[in-house]
């Protein structure tokens, strides 16, 4: 499975973006699909999931109720809707994908793009 990320850029304080993963060469379907952040000098983290099989969305406490995970297997697609982005929110962006469940270790994920760059200005 290919994954590639999009739809990084240059946002100001409060604003949006909206962040896409598409993917080739496997059953997108059946894939659990989580978004991870990896800013300067830190460790990635986990930001979001969404299971493969209720499409179940699940927050990092830092980004609950700004972002919002969604998928479109039609399009072997998921998003990551960024919303009142805060400086702290910047980071390279990484959609990953594993079979099976949710999980927030990203050891768990075999999968993942290349990466989106997210930088949000005061």
């Amino acid at each position: 499975v290919q994954l590639q990320a999009s739809g990084g850029g240059l946002v100001q304080t409060g604003g949006s973006l909206r962040l896409s993963c598409t993917a080739s060469g496997g059953t997108f379907s059946r894939l659990s699909v989580g978004w991870f952040r990896q800013a300067s000098g830190k460790e990635r983290e986990f930001v979001a999931a969404i299971s493969w099989r209720f499409g179940t969305p699940n927050y990092a406490d830092s980004v609950r109720g700004r972002y919002t995970i969604s998928r479109d297997n039609a399009k072997n697609a998921a998003y990551l809707q960024m919303n009142s982005l805060k400086s702290e929110d910047t980071a390279v962006y990484y959609c990953a994908a594993r079979q099976g469940g949710i999980q927030f270790r990203r050891e768990t994920y075999n999968y993942w793009g290349q990466g989106t760059q997210v930088t949000v200005s005061s």
